[in-house]
């Protein structure tokens, strides 16, 4: 056994038994692959294509309905709450109405004399009078 001197580069070593590969990718493997992948996808597509067309002619339309009775409840809405159709317009439409109630006047209780006034001018008379307050017993 020879021990190799760390000051000096070692010594080249050969083996005849090793080699390398020639090429690292197969790329008209991979690329025939691809092709196939993405032509299968287009048949595919194309046969799920027509057998639906298949399906919507075979639908007869002028079948009698299995339920008859279902005619009459074409029109029936289900119970509240039903969801929203328009959830934005539905919002502006309330935002509307509360804008109208805090800018207007108006009867709460015309029995009890109870009216509701605009927001600012409930303002400025509070500022005016002042808050009610609890006087304090002596």
């Amino acid at each position: 056994m020879t021990h190799h001197d760390p000051s000096q580069p070692p010594p080249h070593i050969e083996h005849d038994a090793t080699d390398h590969e020639s090429s690292d990718v197969n790329v008209r493997a991979i690329l025939t692959f691809v092709a196939v992948l993405f032509g299968s996808a287009a048949v595919i597509h194309v046969l799920i294509w027509l057998l639906f067309i298949y399906f919507e002619r075979g639908i007869d339309r002028s079948a009698p309905m299995a339920y008859p009775l279902s005619i009459s409840q074409r029109t029936r809405v289900p119970p509240e709450p039903r969801l929203q159709t328009s959830p934005r317009e539905d919002l502006r439409e309330l935002r509307a109405r509360e804008d109208e109630q805090l800018q207007s006047y108006g009867w709460i209780d015309r029995n009890g004399g109870v009216v509701r006034i605009p927001i600012d001018e409930a303002m400025r008379l509070t500022i005016e009078r002042g808050l009610p307050t609890r006087r304090q017993e002596q």
